[in-house]
C-alpha cells in the first residue's frame, strides 16, 4: 500500500518560536501561510508541518499522489481506494470519503494509542 508523501504535522503553541526551532536544525520554509497560523517546513526529504491553533494533536501525514517536494505523480493510489483497502483489513475511517466523487479528499483513521493518521490528497 503506498500512502503518498510522509509529513509529521505538529500542533504548536507558537509557530514563530517553532520555526526559529526548526530552522536551527536545517529545515527551511517550503509552503504554508504564518499569517494563517501554519507553514511547512524541510529538510531534504524530511517534511514537518507547523500548526498553531489548528488541532489538539499531533498527527501523521500521508499526501496520495504527491512526492516529498509536492511534486504530482504520474501513478498513483487514489485516496478512496486506500480507504478501501484500509477497511477490508478493519480499520475504520472516523468519517468516510464518498467513493463516488473524484479528486482532492482526505480521511483520518487513529491508532491503539489515540494518534491520528490523515491520508490527505490534494489532487
Amino acid at each position: 500500500m503506498e500512502l503518498g508523501a510522509f509529513s509529521v504535522s505538529l500542533a504548536v503553541k507558537n509557530l514563530q518560536a517553532s520555526q526559529q526551532f526548526y530552522e536551527n536544525l536545517g529545515f527551511k520554509a517550503f509552503g504554508g501561510d504564518p499569517a494563517q497560523n501554519w507553514l511547512i517546513m524541510k529538510n531534504g526529504d524530511c517534511l514537518i508541518g507547523l500548526f498553531q491553533g489548528m488541532f489538539d494533536k499531533n498527527i501523521l501525514t500521508f499526501n496520495p499522489g504527491w512526492d516529498s517536494n509536492a511534486q504530482r505523480l504520474p501513478a498513483f493510489t487514489d485516496v478512496r481506494e486506500l480507504q478501501r483497502q484500509l477497511k477490508a483489513r478493519g480499520v475504520k475511517p472516523q468519517e468516510d470519503v464518498d467513493e463516488a466523487t473524484a479528486g482532492p479528499a482526505s480521511f483520518v483513521v487513529v491508532d491503539p494509542d489515540g494518534n491520528p493518521v490523515l491520508i490527505d490528497q490534494h489532487v
